[in-house]
């Protein structure tokens, strides 16, 4: 079976919302290797320093192997390359990301790409999103990834969750991608290459 990744955003020293990483990691263990003891999370995390913003990766499978730490800086993205691909299954944040690579491959001079599977729209690459539709931020019901911030914001009602259909982009003002390291980042201008 495959290597699992918790990738976590360390800021200031601290690591914000990690109740959801410690849920996600400790779910992730029980639905794959029938594990029910739990792991603290907080307890392997060291911040190297408060000076900067660190993107710590956590490798495991039934037990913590490894924990790096980077230094880490955000991307602009604004063009997304629609793939589609009906036979992607990622529902683990597995470290092998083999399926999701060979998509990106196809990207070309885009920023990112938006997965098409059965007609819906899910993920880019590496965050979930949502769509302004004037009153509200809307998000795939049926993402490859259930991510930690995705989580977080259907949670607190931030976000609703819908059927996307890529003919119903055009509908949507802003999009936003989603994940640890970005938070809720709203892109203003998002184009795409279909």
């Amino acid at each position: 079976m495959s290597k699992l990744l918790e990738t976590i955003k360390i800021v200031n020293g601290t690591v914000p919302f990690l109740t959801f990483h410690q849920q996600r990691l400790n779910e992730s263990r029980r639905q794959l290797f029938q594990i029910d003891d739990e792991i603290n999370l907080g307890a392997a995390i060291e911040a190297p320093s408060t000076d900067f913003v660190y993107r710590c990766r956590v490798i495991y499978e039934r037990a913590i192997e490894k924990v790096e730490y980077h230094r880490y800086e955000a991307k602009n993205f604004h063009c997304f390359k629609v793939i589609e691909a009906n036979a992607i299954v990622y529902d683990f944040k597995y470290l092998d990301r083999t399926p999701i690579n060979q998509l990106i491959a196809h990207k070309g001079s885009a920023d990112d790409i938006l997965i098409i599977r059965n007609g819906l729209v899910t993920d880019t690459s590496i965050a979930n999103i949502a769509f302004w539709d004037q009153t509200k931020w809307l998000t795939p019901a049926t993402p490859l990834l259930k991510g930690t911030t995705r989580e977080r914001l259907l949670k607190t009602e931030y976000i609703e969750t819908a059927d996307i259909k890529l003919t119903d982009l055009k509908a949507f003002s802003k999009m936003a991608l989603m994940n640890a390291l970005l938070d809720f980042m709203v892109v203003e201008n998002f184009s795409l290459e279909v």
